[in-house]
């Protein structure tokens, strides 16, 4: 992970994260785009590291 304070690109696209929870009848708050981006790397980061465990390349959707 990058040290605290550093800024990651944001790996979602904010737009549509905004309006699913809309079409929910529900707000954004300013900092739940940069927190769900901040899960997304986190998930990205573990399914390396079990495809690496697994000894593969390639990141596959079991790894998720």
């Amino acid at each position: 992970m990058a040290k605290k304070g550093a800024k990651k690109e944001i790996l979602v696209v904010a737009s549509k994260v905004r309006e699913y929870i809309r079409s929910k009848k529900c707000n954004t708050s300013g900092e739940f785009i940069s927190e769900l981006s901040s899960s997304v790397y986190c998930a990205i980061d573990k399914a390396i590291s079990r495809a690496q465990g697994n000894g593969r390349k390639t990141v596959q959707a079991k790894d998720a």
